[in-house]
């Protein structure tokens, strides 16, 4: 699913964000990213957006070499990886249905599929009910549910969660992460970046630990 090959990023004042970094992730595995900050995980994420280009080495996804992805080509691209942040990034002035919607309709699913999917996507996160409400009618931990259904409506391959906990308290980042576990069980590959330890142990998931732009270590759990 990700290849990381010898990459190096660099920005302009010299150091490495990232440093010959050899990563493989197969497809369908759920993989912990950690590190304190600075260690290069937000570059990490922003090449698999292709947001940031390598300064060396090559980035494959899902057979997709992103160096040779033609600009006009890059949308297409991210909407087979699904994203959740740490802000939710909602649409405020949109209720929770229009939130997930709007993913189908920018890429031109009919109106008929969306009222089919909407709803399923909503039920998997258990929001069922909340489908008129507003983001600021919705607790932190319901966002970030609504975060997740958007992410997922349009059956990407790949789910990157980028600190997907960081504006919860502990329940309701537990909650997050028993369904990002579901829905890596439901055959998608789900990578998360985060800086909470105690969930990583919990969880019991391959763990990639990153320091100062360099992989140190990487254990898998039988």
């Amino acid at each position: 699913m990700i290849t990381f090959e010898n990459v190096t990023k660099s920005y302009g004042n010299g150091a490495p964000a990232l440093s010959n970094l050899n990563i493989e992730i197969e497809d369908g595995e759920f993989v912990f990213v950690v590190g304190t900050s600075g260690s290069g995980k937000s570059t990490f994420i922003k090449l698999l957006l292709k947001e940031l280009e390598p300064t060396e080495g090559k980035i494959i996804v899902n057979d997709t070499e992103l160096r040779k992805l033609r600009s006009g080509k890059t949308a297409k691209y991210r909407r087979k990886v699904g994203v959740v942040f740490q802000d939710f990034r909602l649409l405020k002035d949109r209720n929770v249905y229009e939130n997930i919607a709007f993913a189908q309709r920018v890429i031109g699913v009919s109106t008929r599929e969306i009222k089919k999917n909407v709803p399923r996507m909503l039920s998997l996160v258990g929001l069922s009910e909340k489908y008129k409400s507003f983001p600021n009618e919705l607790s932190g931990g319901e966002q970030q549910r609504v975060a997740l259904a958007r992410a997922l409506v349009n059956k990407p391959a790949l789910l990157l969660a980028d600190e997907p906990t960081g504006n919860l308290d502990p329940g309701n980042s537990w909650e997050i992460m028993k369904l990002l576990d579901e829905i890596n069980k439901q055959g998608t590959t789900v990578v998360v970046v985060t800086h909470n330890m105690e969930i990583v142990e919990r969880m019991q998931k391959r763990v990639i630990t990153m320091k100062k732009g360099i992989k140190v270590s990487d254990s898998k759990v039988d």
